[in-house]
This record gives structure tokens, sequence and C-alpha cells, in this order.
């Protein structure tokens, strides 16, 4: 049997060309994005894990001018309180279960943007959901679905009835998805195929992102968003109590959604094994973070002379750069 192979490119893999830039200052710059009928002035949101977003991750992101999404790995109740904040906005749930009844209870606490959070969305329960929604809620929630790897996933969940859609599968820095199943795709390649799409369902890059520089690659290739999750965590907002290390350095956990730790606290056992837990140096408040990010958007907007991420993405210019390359962008004093 014959296997038509492409090459994908990662975000390591390329590079955006500087372009004739009139902007003075990064304050001219624009990096808002919409998403519904909401705009949002940072295009940040952050993933729907338990050691990511609660309450106090979700109140920064929204005070920084994103999104948090409150994760699922919890009961009812225990959601419903995480959210009952005002400025809390959205709200991870399943495909399967008590997922509709959990989504009943966010919608009566407030929630209008629901996120469908499941490990591969190409999935006839991720229909079901959706449609089922659809005929609940008509266009009055926010249905953000996913994820996927490939056009034709996008472009499916799409005439479904998405409003937005999570692209990238296997491409977080705790997810094991791509050496557990041999299933992936890198995310940068992914975003760019979706927006080659004749559909316009907003695009919400997630996995793989580093860097600042990353997040503009993810931009400048289509996305309107993107979901971070590493970028975040050890933040004083993350869920989890700080401790002490060696050398009296703190740290705080953070873990893939899908690692035995994750689903024997969430559910009491474990199956597939797709993801890992480890522990990250404290980085101190998110809100640090997430300035320092949103100035090197800015500054990759300029170098793009573009003042808008729509800009920019129209006028982008991609290049290849090879192992050598690579080496070259980094910091390599660092490598003598």
């Amino acid at each position: 049997m014959k296997i038509k192979m492409r090459e994908c490119l990662s975000f390591d893999d390329v590079l955006l060309v500087p372009q004739y830039s009139d902007v003075k200052s990064r304050s001219e710059v624009n990096i808002e994005s919409r998403l519904g009928n909401t705009t949002f002035p940072l295009p940040i949101i952050s993933s729907p894990m338990d050691t990511i977003t609660e309450t106090e991750m979700a109140l920064a992101m929204g005070e920084a001018g994103g999104l948090g999404i409150i994760h699922r790995y919890c009961t009812i109740p225990e959601q419903v309180g995480f959210v009952s904040y005002e400025g809390v906005r959205a709200a991870a749930i399943g495909v399967t279960g008590d997922y509709f009844e959990r989504a009943s209870a966010l919608h009566g606490a407030g929630i209008r943007i629901f996120c469908l959070d499941v490990a591969h969305g190409d999935h006839s329960l991720m229909r079901t959901a959706i449609e089922k929604f659809k005929e609940e809620y008509g266009e009055s929630v926010h249905l953000m679905a996913g994820n996927v790897a490939s056009r034709d996933a996008y472009e499916r969940l799409s005439e479904w009835g998405a409003d937005s859609i999570r692209v990238g599968i296997g491409g977080g820095s705790i997810c094991s998805t791509r050496i557990q199943t041999g299933h992936g795709c890198p995310t940068f390649q992914s975003v760019w195929d979706c927006a080659q799409s004749d559909r316009d369902t907003t695009i919400i890059a997630d996995g793989g992102m580093k860097t600042s520089g990353d997040i503009i690659k993810a931009l400048a290739a289509g996305a309107d968003f993107v979901i971070l999750g590493s970028l975040l965590a050890g933040t004083s907002e993350t869920p989890g109590e700080l401790f002490e290390g060696k050398r009296g350095k703190k740290y705080k956990v953070y873990r893939g959604m899908a690692s035995k730790e994750a689903q024997k606290d969430w559910r009491g056992a474990h199956s597939s094994n797709e993801g890992v837990s480890t522990t990250v140096p404290f980085k101190g408040p998110a809100a640090e973070v997430l300035e320092d990010l949103e100035n090197g958007i800015r500054s990759g907007l300029s170098y793009s002379g573009s003042r808008t991420i729509y800009g920019m993405q129209f006028k982008a210019q991609f290049v290849k750069q090879t192992g050598a390359g690579q080496i070259e962008s980094s910091t390599h004093i660092l490598r003598r």
C-alpha cells in the first residue's frame, strides 16, 4: 500500500520575514480579537486544566483583557462555585455523561461561553453535543469545540455548528498523545491548514507555543486566539499549593489532564495515559507573564509593519529555516 506523505512544519521550523514598518510605538498596535459578539483586547485564553484555570486565573485573565476557561475536572457544584464571581465568563464541559446537566447548571450561573473540551473533537459525540446545544440554547451561547488537527475536521465542526474551534492535537508540553497513540500534527501546520479553508469559524491555536514568538507565528498563520497552559503554569493564580524545593526554590504542580495523576484525582482511575505530571518554578503574578507576552505580540506585529492581527495575517511572509537556522535563531551564546 502506498501512503501519500507530506512534510509538516512546527513553530521552530518557520520564521516571519520582517517587512517595512511605519509603526513608531507598540502603543499604536491593536491586538484585539473577536470571539462571537465579544471583543477581547488580548488574544490569549488560559487552558481549562485543573492546574491552570479556576476562579483566580479566570479573574486575572479578564483583568488582562483575555479569557479564562474554568476546567471541568470537578463536581458540578464545585464548578458552579468557581464561576459564581463577577467577571468569570467561560467554562469547559465534556460530551458524555452528565455534560448537559453540567451545562444547564453553568448556564444558570451565567456562563454563555462553553468549551466542549475533549482530546479528539472530530467525533460523532461532538456532533451530537453541538446539535443538542443548538437545539436547547440556539445562538444565545458560544460553543468552542475541539480539539482538531486537520482542515477536514475543522470544516466538519464548522458545519455542525461550532462557533470557534481549538486547533492542535498532541503539541502541549505535558501531552504525550503523539507518543502513546502515534497520532497528531504540529500545531503550526494544523493552524495553517485550517486557515486555508473558506469557513470563517474562529480558530484558536492550542499547544506547542513556548514563547511570544510562537504566539505571533500562530496568529500570523491564521489563528484568532491562542490557548496557553505551560506559559501560565506556576503563576500565583494557578490552582495548587506553592511548595519549596531544593535550595529554597519555590514550585507548583503542572499536569496534563490525561496523566495518571489527574485521572485518578478526577475519576478515581486511569485508562489511556496521554499526559505527564511535573513541577514548574514559581513565576509570580500571571499579570506579569501576560504583560511580557502582550509586549512580545505587539513587537511582533510591528516587525511585520502591521497594526492589527488581521492586517498581519494578510501580509505575513513565512520562510522555512534549517536546523542551523534554528540554532542561529536561539540565544546561541548559551551553547558555547
